[in-house]
Parts: C-alpha cells; sequence; structure tokens
C-alpha cells in the first residue's frame, strides 16, 4: 500500500544522491513518490537521480527549483505532495533498512498519532557518533514544542521523523535563514500535533563540522537578527514568549562558541551576554560561567603578551 511521499532537496548531489535513494529501495512498497528538488544545480544531479531511481525502480519525479535555500526546496515539494504521509531525507544522508515502515507502523498501533519521531545516528567529519533516540516526548503538542525549543529533548535529524500532510497543513519552513530553519518548522508543526516515538535507528545524518560552525562565523549580527525575527512568529501557535527567549539564548551560546575556537573574543562576548539574559537550564548557566571565564582568561593573556612584546 502506498502511502508516503519521500522529498529529497538537492544542490549538485550527483556524487551523493544515488546512494540515498538506494537506501529507500528497501521501504519501495509504501513509497507512493520520490520528488527531488533540484534547487540551483550546476551538476547533473537531476540526472543522476533520475536514473538511480529508474534502476531501483522508485516512483519519481523532479521539481526544479532556483531559492537555493533548503528549506525553500521542500516547501516547494510540500505544496507539491500527494500522498497522505510526509518523509523528508537531505540528498546526501542514508536512510536505514525498515527505518520508514517502523514509524508508519507506529500510526497504526498508536491511533490518533500524526508525527512519529524515530532515532539516528550522526556522521560528524567521517566519524560515527552514537545513536540519538528520541527521549523526553509526551503526546501533547504545545508542550513537545515549548520543550524543543527550550532544549529539554532531543532534537529531530530531517529523516528521523514521519509526519502526516494534514497536519503540516501550511506550515512551512522558514527561508532565508543560516541555521536553525528545521528546529523552528518542527516546532510549529508539533504544536499541533499528536505524537508518538519509536527506538529504533531510522537514518545516518551526514554532518561537517566545518560547514556547520561556517553558518554562525559569518556575518554573525545580521544572521541572528533574521533568525530572532522569524523564531519570534511562533509566538502565533500559543509558544510563550520565555521559550522563544530561551532558544534566543541557546543560539546566542553556539555562536560564542563558534567565535571563541576561531579567536574572535569580541564577538563572542557579545553573544555570551545574549546567552546570559536568556531563561535557562542550570548546565546552560554554567557553560556561560565558562566561556566567560575563558574570554577573560584570553583577554589577560593577550594583554600581557602585548606588554611582553612593547618592553
Amino acid at each position: 500500500m502506498t502511502a508516503v511521499s519521500i522529498i529529497i532537496p538537492a544542490h549538485n548531489a550527483s556524487a551523493t544522491v544515488a546512494d540515498t535513494l538506494a537506501t529507500l529501495r528497501s521501504e519501495a512498497e509504501i513509497i507512493g513518490e520520490v520528488i527531488l528538488v533540484d534547487d540551483s544545480s550546476t551538476d547533473n544531479t537531476a540526472a543522476v537521480a533520475a536514473d538511480a531511481a529508474s534502476r531501483l525502480a522508485l516512483p519519481f519525479r523532479v521539481i526544479q527549483s532556483g531559492c537555493r535555500d533548503a528549506g525553500g526546496s521542500r516547501n516547494l515539494a510540500l505544496t507539491e505532495a500527494r500522498f497522505p504521509w510526509i518523509y523528508m531525507i537531505d540528498a546526501d544522508d542514508l536512510h536505514l533498512e525498515g527505518g520508514l515502515r517502523t514509524l508508519l507502523s507506529k500510526t497504526r498501533t498508536k491511533p490518533g498519532a500524526d508525527m512519529v519521531v524515530g532515532a539516528y545516528r550522526r556522521r560528524t567529519d567521517g566519524r560515527d557518533r552514537q545513536f540519538k533516540t528520541p527521549a523526553g516526548y509526551i503526546a501533547a503538542g504545545l508542550a513537545n514544542a515549548t520543550a524543543y525549543l527550550e532544549g529539554r529533548i532531543r532534537s529531530i535529524a530531517v529523516g528521523s521523523a514521519l509526519v502526516s500532510r494534514r497536519t503540516v497543513g501550511d506550515n512551512r519552513f522558514p527561508t532565508g535563514l543560516a541555521y536553525d530553519e528545521d528546529t523552528l518548522f518542527w516546532a510549529r508543526v508539533m504544536s499541533k500535533a499528536s505524537l508518538a516515538v519509536v527506538t529504533q535507528p531510522i537514518m545516518i545524518y551526514f554532518v561537517s563540522s566545518g560547514r556547520s560552525d561556517d553558518r554562525f562565523a559569518i556575518k554573525p549580527a545580521r544572521r541572528f537578527l533574521e533568525w530572532r525575527l522569524a523564531l519570534r512568529e511562533l509566538a502565533d501557535c500559543g509558544i510563550p514568549k520565555s521559550s522563544l527567549k530561551a532558544r534566543e539564548g541557546l543560539v546566542a551560546l553556539k555562536i560564542a562558541r563558534v567565535h571563541y575556537a576561531r579567536g574572535d573574543l569580541e564577538t563572542a562576548a557579545k553573544f555570551l551576554a545574549v546567552a546570559e539574559a536568556a531563561p535557562k537550564v542550570s548546565a546552560d548557566i554554567w557553560r556561560c560561567m565558562r566561556y566567560r571565564l575563558k574570554i577573560a582568561a584570553r583577554r589577560r593573556f593577550s594583554a600581557h603578551r602585548i606588554q611582553l612584546q612593547s618592553a
């Protein structure tokens, strides 16, 4: 029985997209369509994907996009998706055999569930990390969305969740953001969803630490303000302002840590001040204190070195 629309945004993914599609082959019986959004590729991504899908007997179609934005590409496919369930995976990640069936099966054993979250593994710079199992979720939607933004429950990787098309409705990914657009989308969807979890691993999520950190290092103030405007739009879901402020603090702390690691102590201190002003759990209070001390120590060391050089 075909029930699932698969959405894959892709930009210059000719080296990886065939492998991603191959990992979906074992789920062909329940896949109604695979929608590849070819977003401004300058290689032969679409041709490689079409050839692979043909060999794998996957129902496949391509949407052309010029938005140069993964969220925007997913939005195009969400508008076009025809089947009751939506599963999204990126063109350089790998699905694990049986994962999609497990997610779909949970919607049958737990009637009323319109979103199911499973485990996933990060592969960071080629090294496998431990599986991340969803924890802390309850059935109630708004409570999940609030806890998700505050970092109190395990995050979702695109590719580890199945959601009903009805629940997605008109909700879309915010576009033009450098980071965290997935979090804002999931929080908005979760705020109205009845959620279930499975402990089975669903996918492998590939991460480049350098590319990930670069998102926070380029035009940090401007990008943070753009992201914060999108975050604050979640207030219309009924999410408390305190939870939105908590999310601001978590992201600001990430930015501060990246700039500290790269030696930009001034920018690190500015974002650390934002993080310190936000509501947070005790663990993040200690992280802020630790980075404040580390920044102060490095500043003293730099000043002392300058004095020695000028003596």
